[in-house]
């Protein structure tokens, strides 16, 4: 049986709060209970350290990605049972996705939301087809969901779009969502204007 893997988007800071340390913690061990290895951004600072570490604490296997500009800082993960050095962060990205069947976005900050908004617009233009969750633990993650939904309300965004991704509240949730996705077909990105009232 081929193991699946889960790319892990989080925040590379070691200054955030416990919990989110502590989420990481949770993720990884059910993770690796569910049979799933770890992709992600190869780092061995903050969040990602963390979701790294535990994964191999509990038995998984570790796939690290980074670009050569921070690999040559120190910044990786020296525990990784693979790493692949890229020459640029567009082409770790691609990397990243390629190896991954499942993404999850656990708390994190610039580089976590692009990482994720371009996996859904991926998504969204139908150049794959693999489920995304967003844990929106302890309402991290509630700004960002307002604001697809104002996307949706102004129609910057057809509302079938909902279903690119996941809003999960724990990493309970996520990894259930990613045992029983199905993928869809969705239609056209692009609004019929003939049929669309603008106000």
């Amino acid at each position: 049986m081929i193991k699946k893997k889960i790319c892990i988007y989080c925040s590379s800071s070691d200054a955030v709060d416990n919990k989110y340390f502590e989420l990481a913690q949770r993720t990884a061990k059910l993770m690796v209970e569910k049979n799933y290895d770890l992709v992600y951004g190869g780092a061995n600072v903050g969040i990602m350290r963390s979701i790294a570490e535990n994964v191999k604490i509990a038995g998984g296997k570790v796939i690290g990605v980074m670009p050569e500009r921070i690999h040559s800082k120190g910044l990786g993960f020296k525990d990784s049972d693979d790493f692949f050095v890229t020459k640029d962060m567009h082409e770790r990205k691609a990397k990243m996705a390629e190896l991954a069947d499942a993404f999850i976005a656990l708390p994190g900050g610039f580089g976590t939301i692009e990482e994720l908004v371009e996996v859904i617009t991926h998504k969204q233009l139908n150049y794959h087809t693999k489920p995304i969750v967003i844990i929106n633990y302890d309402n991290f993650y509630s700004n960002l969901v307002n604001l697809f939904e104002d996307f949706y309300i102004h129609k910057f965004s057809k509302e079938v779009y909902r279903k690119l991704y996941y809003i999960a509240d724990n990493e309970i949730s996520a990894i259930e969502y990613i045992e029983n996705y199905e993928p869809i077909v969705l239609d056209n990105k692009w609004f019929d204007v003939s049929k669309t009232e603008f106000k």
